[in-house]
């Protein structure tokens, strides 16, 4: 199967000081899952395949609730184009100003 880009936003639902430290444990599901990937002020976005990315995000929820939330909301953004595009051409032209 062909590499996708999917893009998530966790929203955990813990204390305002313990933010950060929830999504970060969201972020470690996907550098320990070996995937391409980007983390931005708002979402991370990684390269896969749709069953490996789908996966990781359902991780990553899990792992929000094992830190602690009582809730978690996803948004999800897919870029069902295989093969054809990937962050580092999605991105470059703006790593090089």
């Amino acid at each position: 199967m062909a590499k996708i880009m999917m893009a998530f936003q966790v929203l955990p639902k813990v204390e305002d000081a313990r933010l950060f430290e929830v999504v970060d444990e969201a972020i470690a599901v996907v550098a320990a899952s070996g995937v391409t990937y980007e983390v931005g002020p708002m979402e991370t976005t990684m390269e896969g395949e749709p069953d490996q990315l789908w996966a990781i995000v359902r991780e990553a929820q899990d792992a929000c609730i094992k830190a602690g939330a009582s809730r978690v909301m996803t948004y999800i953004k897919m870029d069902y184009n295989p093969g054809r595009t990937t962050i580092e051409e999605k991105i470059k032209k703006y790593r090089e100003k």
